[in-house]
């Protein structure tokens, strides 16, 4: 009788570890995509900080709906220059999914927008992305 009791803690023991284990393995791979994830977000910040006398612009950018192009997310996005010369844009595009938990960010350049015209840009993911994510314009300088 004394063996069963022994038996069971032994299997209880041993389901203990295997999950923590387990346990363990998703935290590491969950520190892993957090790293990952900031990493591109700062990526992106940097190079919005590389442009010189640029000015907030965000009113004059505006995000398509998002689709897949292979297996990338892809969003148009859309620059309406409103000033009276020709002018260049910068955009930070953040891709968010349903909950709006941050997916990936993207930098991307519009250039040569004419005074009062309207002139477009695709944003491209750096990884596949899953779900239905959205785009949001994060930042916007014209320069």
């Amino acid at each position: 009788m004394r063996r069963i009791p022994a038996i069971a803690l032994g299997i209880t023991t041993a389901a203990t570890l295997t999950l923590t284990g387990c346990d363990a393995a998703k935290e590491t791979a969950g520190d892993i995509v957090s790293s990952a994830t900031a990493a591109v977000a700062s990526a992106a910040e940097q190079k919005m900080n590389e442009v010189k006398d640029g000015v907030n612009a965000t009113g004059d950018v505006s995000a398509g709906p998002t689709s897949t192009d292979g297996d990338r997310t892809v969003a148009e996005i859309t620059a309406t220059n409103p000033k009276d010369k020709n002018a260049d844009y910068t955009v930070m595009v953040t891709f968010r999914d349903a909950d709006g938990n941050f997916l990936d960010s993207v930098v991307l350049n519009i250039d040569g927008v004419e005074p009062g015209k309207s002139k477009t840009g695709t944003a491209r993911s750096n990884r596949t992305l899953s779900g239905e994510p959205k785009a949001e314009i994060t930042q916007a300088l014209r320069h």
